[in-house]
């Protein structure tokens, strides 16, 4: 069983609750913003992604392995790593496979969003209700893994406390502006981007309650490892694209350059203080 201090508990769980509140931040932004352009969008898309795959290969799956070797050989370790990094992969390729296209918040593109506002407020409500649901599913692995690297490295826990928050930012706009479109209701769209990172922090709470006292230390390695796969998966299957589409190859490749810069530079600075 992994130790945890209220000190320690309390900064873990402060930092989830910062990282799923970013869909808030998101839909402030497109709502309040009245800065639109498609490029500095493009561009903030392969930042997401940036700091996803830099902090996914650089730190955490180091991470894993580090924390594997505490009871198998480099090589067991390794495999085990490996294992879990494309489990993560296969779970979120599964929920999103689950998730009908309507209404799976990784496939709210324009088209996507041109349906939707065209959807009666009857149907919209239900849709909302059930990309709420969706988004939670999403969410809930993100904070579970956010918390429990927190607690084990604070350094690593914030990391990915800030590649995750810069990831539901683009999700709040993508979650907010369909449902604003269809239903003219700022405070709705809002409300509904804003909820949907509560998933968050109750992923690090129940995990902890739940999941930590089944697995012990076990929890670090599984759940850094199958982390990197989400994100890599989320990375490429939903930022990356999406980025393309809103501008070009150039943008996505500044955003991306960008991302892995910030977070490179941030690791080092985290590590010097």
């Amino acid at each position: 069983m992994i130790d945890i201090t209220l000190q320690t508990f309390t900064i873990a769980f402060l930092l989830t609750l910062f990282a799923g509140l970013s869909t808030g931040i998101g839909a402030a932004i497109a709502f309040f913003s009245k800065f639109n352009n498609d490029k500095v969008f493009s561009i903030g898309l392969g930042f997401s992604a940036g700091v996803m795959i830099y902090v996914s290969f650089v730190e955490i799956f180091p991470k894993a392995q580090e924390s594997f070797n505490i009871t198998y050989t480099d090589t067991i370790s390794h495999a085990l790593v490996v294992f879990f990094f494309f489990a993560g992969i296969g779970l979120t390729a599964l929920i999103d496979k689950l998730i009908p296209t309507e209404i799976n918040p990784h496939e709210l593109k324009a088209d996507i969003q041109d349906k939707i506002s065209e959807a009666s407020h009857k149907n919209l409500k239900r849709a909302g209700l059930f990309t709420a649901i969706a988004i939670a599913i999403h969410n809930f692995p993100e904070g579970f893994a956010t918390f429990v690297a927190s607690t084990e490295n604070l350094t690593l826990g914030i990391s990915i406390a800030v590649a995750v928050a810069i990831h539901n930012i683009p999700e709040g706009m993508a979650i907010s502006l369909p449902i604003y479109r269809a239903t003219k209701d700022k405070k709705k769209a809002f409300l509904y981007a804003f909820s949907s990172g509560i998933a968050e922090p109750l992923g690090a709470v129940l995990g902890f309650l739940i999941l930590l006292p089944i697995l012990g230390d076990m929890a670090l390695g599984v759940t850094f490892a199958m982390v990197a796969g989400i994100m890599i998966y989320i990375s490429f299957d939903e930022l990356l694209p999406t980025a393309r589409v809103y501008g070009n190859s150039h943008t996505e490749i500044l955003g991306i350059t960008l991302g892995m810069l910030v977070m490179a530079v941030s690791l080092i600075a985290f590590k010097l203080v």
